[in-house]
């Protein structure tokens, strides 16, 4: 089976006076079905491995593959394109534009990408966002709503184009309790559905070890999970 995303070799050098690596040397394969957890300390190379993975940033050297296509040599025209087909983000601040409705927020990659028409596209939206239970939120602006809302909007968002993989960058970090374990409920229904995968960068190993496979990162490589988390 073809993975959905692939890396090889795939290595992240930050130049300046003094260069920094931020990724070396990662091989790994997300297939379809697939929940991952990228975890390890603060600074040591989760977030920058899924900027990767996500068509976010470009490997200073290697590669990296969505469903068995390279994109070392893409433009950043294909890659943009490639990345609303393919790819949803969540990340810890939920990025919603602030003067825009929920159902706005939504269909936002819908527009950018342009396979659908506004009646259809409204459509979807308010489907989405009735299924993460906003429908009757779909009017308000973000600061009318309450953080774990506002993070369910950037998950319908994330939903928009019907993608094949899921990113979320810390999607709990700014969230109580409670929000969390609803939010994290909902990723993990995702899972599986068509084929969907999703991978989450999280500093929470009670989380990191709901998941289904833990990519451990630690100096920009890939390391062993710690036995104690």
């Amino acid at each position: 089976m073809t993975p959905l995303i692939e890396t090889r070799q795939a290595t992240r050098v930050l130049r300046g006076e003094i260069d920094t690596t931020l990724v070396r040397d990662i091989d790994l394969a997300i297939h379809p079905g697939e929940f991952v957890a990228i975890t390890g300390p603060s600074g040591s190379g989760k977030s920058s491995l899924m900027y990767l993975l996500g068509l976010l940033d470009t490997p200073t050297s290697g590669d990296v593959l969505i469903l068995g296509q390279s994109t070392a040599k893409m433009d950043e025209d294909a890659r943009a394109k490639l990345r609303l087909e393919t790819l949803g983000f969540v990340f810890q601040f939920h990025f919603l534009l602030a003067e825009f409705s929920a159902l706005d927020n939504v269909t936002l990659p819908m527009r950018a990408l342009g396979n659908l028409s506004d009646k259809e596209m409204r459509a979807r939206g308010l489907d989405l966002l009735a299924r993460l239970g906003l429908k009757e939120h779909s009017h308000k602006r973000p600061d009318q709503l309450s953080g774990g809302q506002r993070q369910r909007v950037a998950i319908a968002r994330a939903l928009a184009n019907d993608p094949q993989v899921i990113l979320a960058d810390e999607p709990t970090g700014n969230l109580d309790t409670a929000s969390t374990e609803q939010v994290f409920g909902i990723i993990q229904t995702l899972v599986g559905e068509a084929g969907r995968s999703v991978i989450i960068v999280t500093h929470d190993p009670h989380l990191a070890r709901r998941a289904s496979r833990r990519l451990h990162v630690v100096d920009g490589q890939l390391a062993p999970v710690p036995t104690d988390d």
